[in-house]
């Protein structure tokens, strides 16, 4: 049994999509009256996409890096019915049931890197956290980090665990590291790597990793897909870890 524990909410209002990517997700208000930024089942990577949304945000939580609350959220039919736009129609009536939910940071800036720099120890945990979890989505282009109070928020995990988009090979993927991370946008401001390491293998236990991955509902799986996979698949990268710090510094030397 897992001791994480997301809150589920029920949409009460679409107040805005967010036009960013292709996947259109929106503002909306949940019956606990806070704002969310929902990601829809029904947006292009479907399900999978949610998947690697919650894990990656939950280890990211796991090592102490500041990410908004994740929620399940329930939407209904009648927003469909109600919506003019066309496209957002649609969206919303492929999405009815369960999808996720992220607290909606107002007033948050994204992050720019030109502007302020992220101290050596956070670089460092954000740089190996995506390289444990495949995030190809974290680039100077797209940094998927929000400025909110003086501080990093980390967002935007979906295009993480990439290897579950062809679930007939995952295996394939038990043994390969992860050079796309010679395009990080915080590559060179990761200089605390051992110490990043430590606290990564503390934090990030195989039971934290089945808590988390126990998060998953049973019907944002596909046929023949596995939670325990996930598991399997993250936990083969931990054991790997110190080859993918290695990885790193050679990325940082430029000789990726």
């Amino acid at each position: 049994m897992s001791t994480l524990d997301i809150r589920t909410v029920n949409v009460t209002r679409y107040v805005t999509p967010l036009r960013e990517g292709g996947s259109l997700p929106a503002i909306v208000e949940a019956d606990d009256g806070f704002l969310y930024v929902i990601k829809f089942r029904g947006a292009g990577q479907g399900t999978k996409a949610l998947i690697a949304e919650l894990i990656g945000g939950e280890l990211a939580r796991a090592i102490d890096l500041k990410m908004p609350e994740l929620v399940f959220m329930n939407l209904d039919n009648s927003f469909s019915q109600s919506e003019g736009d066309e496209e957002i129609q649609d969206l919303l009536k492929f999405s009815v049931g369960l999808n996720l939910g992220l607290h909606f940071l107002s007033g948050s800036i994204t992050y720019d890197p030109l502007v302020s720099e992220v101290d050596a120890l956070t670089a460092s945990k954000i740089v190996l956290l995506d390289s444990i979890i495949t995030n190809i989505d974290r680039t100077a282009k797209n940094t998927n980090m929000l400025s909110w109070h003086k501080e990093l928020w980390l967002i935007d995990h979906g295009a993480s665990l990439y290897f579950h988009h062809n679930w007939e090979h995952w295996e394939q993927h038990l043994s390969r590291t992860f050079p796309m991370i010679k395009d990080h946008v915080l590559l060179n401001q990761a200089k605390e790597l051992d110490t990043a390491l430590t606290e990564i293998k503390e934090k990030i236990t195989n039971t934290k990793v089945n808590e988390i991955v126990q998060l998953i509902p049973a019907d944002w799986l596909g046929e023949g897909q596995d939670k325990l996979v996930y598991a399997q698949f993250l936990q083969s990268k931990l054991e790997k870890i110190d080859l993918l710090k290695k990885e790193i510094e050679d990325a940082q030397a430029g000789n990726i």
